[in-house]
């Protein structure tokens, strides 16, 4: 099955991030092989869910938004196949950042 962008719509308080390439080569200017690269932990966000509920009750409100670059932790999160690439599906409380561009 093909999962577009558009058909994607988070629930609760997840948050649909397709990373940012990692990068290819080093300070030195040495170029990484596919299998050296370290996993991303920055990306954009695609699509964000309505807000979660807390454990007394309380609406929490998103505080990200479609569009902006963000850092997120190295191993939270489940990938997801959207258009041919890798994106992953976190909860917010799994970003860790905003990123100013």
């Amino acid at each position: 099955m093909v999962i577009k962008s558009n058909s994607v719509k988070p629930l609760f308080d997840n948050v649909l991030i397709k990373p940012l390439e990692g990068e290819t080569k080093t300070a030195g200017g040495i170029l990484l092989p596919e299998t050296a690269k370290e996993k991303p932990q920055m990306g954009k966000i695609m699509a964000v869910g309505p807000g979660g509920v807390s454990d007394d009750g309380k609406t929490v409100p998103m505080m990200v938004k479609v569009g902006q670059t963000v850092m997120y932790k190295k191993w939270g999160g489940n990938e997801l196949k959207v258009d041919g690439e890798e994106w992953l599906l976190v909860e917010q409380k799994d970003i860790l950042a905003i990123i100013s561009t």
